[in-house]
């Protein structure tokens, strides 16, 4: 058995931003001090809510050195470093490593994809590269392909392949990947709406985008699963449910972003092609901040 990166709720966290578009490091680390303070398990950072893909090659590397010493050993620190450049992936992995992230998430690559061939080509490349453990990203909807259930059988029996965020939202292929592949991987989900069915099944926790705005009650949920009180769970599953939905209105993060700025953190904008909240969805966002009583 593998050692487990992290049980619980860990965040995929926003990147700040200035009204400039530029990296806001000190409200990132007041984020990352909040989410600790309120039992978040562990920080994902450079990840798809934290904007990488219009980050400049050094704000990417600078973020990730930012986290990790401003974390400062509290919880694991989880570095973004997916690419559809295998030898890119490489390279920013093993500085990820030297800078002392904990562990590593790598998407499938997007645009060019690959075969499923392809894909134990680059994952088990960059697994080879370091000594730090790696979390696949399945993420169909977003990358145009998705890693089938053999793919991450083999791909698991890499030392340094620990685990997958998984984000398809398919429970079928999440029972069956938990099913084969359970005893050799860990498994996170990577939907807010689906923390307790996949936790049901045998999964390890979320990486949640929920845990910006309900930071406590996000841990809480998943720990209750790990208490195996479901019953529990699954109100607070039911109770934010509306909440899960409306912070994925618009694409991710711009809701995310949103609301907290509602609720007055300094989150800014986020960077083009990612554009303001329309102002129906706003107030729909709004209402439901209010109604759970996270703004007046």
């Amino acid at each position: 058995m593998k050692n487990t990166i992290f049980n619980g709720a860990a965040i995929a966290i926003i990147t700040p931003m200035n009204s400039d578009g530029s990296i806001n490091y000190d409200k990132l680390g007041e984020l990352i001090d909040t989410q600790i303070e309120n039992g978040t398990d562990a920080i994902v950072i450079c990840g798809t809510t934290g904007e990488a893909s219009t980050m400049t090659d050094q704000e990417h590397r600078e973020c990730i050195r930012y986290a990790v010493k401003h974390t400062a050993g509290r919880v694991p620190v989880i570095a973004g470093a997916g690419s559809n450049d295998t030898a890119y992936a490489v390279e920013l992995s093993k500085e990820a490593e030297e800078m002392g992230a904990d562990a590593l998430l790598h998407v499938t690559p997007y645009y060019n994809k690959t075969t499923q061939k392809g894909l134990i080509a680059h994952f088990n490349a960059i697994a080879d590269a370091v000594n730090i453990p790696i979390i696949l990203y399945n993420i169909p909807g977003r990358t145009g392909m998705g890693i089938e259930v053999a793919t991450v059988k083999e791909l698991a029996k890499h030392k340094n392949i620990a685990a997958i965020k998984e984000a398809s939202g398919n429970i079928s292929y999440a029972a069956k990947l938990i099913a084969e592949c359970g005893s050799d991987i860990d498994v996170y989900s990577g939907n807010d709406d689906m923390i307790v069915p996949l936790m049901s099944l045998g999964a390890k926790g979320v990486i949640s985008v929920l845990s910006h705005v309900l930071p406590k009650e996000t841990h809480d949920m998943v720990q209750l699963c790990l208490d195996n009180n479901f019953a529990e769970a699954t109100k607070l599953q039911i109770e934010y449910l509306d909440l899960i939905n409306d912070l994925f209105i618009e694409v991710n993060p711009i809701p995310a972003k949103e609301a907290l700025n509602m609720m007055g953190f300094a989150a800014g904008p986020c960077r083009l092609p990612l554009c303001e909240m329309s102002d129906e969805h706003k107030a729909k966002l709004r209402a439901s901040l209010e109604r759970h009583g996270l703004i007046k």
